[in-house]
């Protein structure tokens, strides 16, 4: 895989998450002990060139909000995939 130090760390973390299932950029960035890197962990996710084979499309804003999608399609494609592993945002 290609990308730095953290972005490896946050791209293996979010393969942690089961399908169905969504988490924060700010749980993300506390699960991996860096409490005040939320907005690394959006960076992180923004530049992830494997999606969804490594679904960033689980990781949502504190808000509720859906935030940004790497994937083809962006946002569309990512509430799509939300909404097929039964996730209503």
């Amino acid at each position: 895989m290609i990308g730095t130090k953290f972005e490896l760390k946050v791209w293996n973390f979010l393969k942690t998450i089961p399908k169905g299932s969504v988490k924060t950029y700010k749980e993300v960035a506390i699960a991996l002990k860096c409490p005040k890197s939320a907005r690394a962990v959006a960076n992180a996710c923004a530049k992830n060139p494997y999606a969804p084979k490594i679904p960033c499309h689980r990781v949502i804003r504190s808000d509720g909000k859906l935030g940004g999608y790497s994937g083809r399609g962006g946002v569309k494609t990512k509430l799509r995939l939300l909404r097929s592993e039964k996730v209503y945002i």
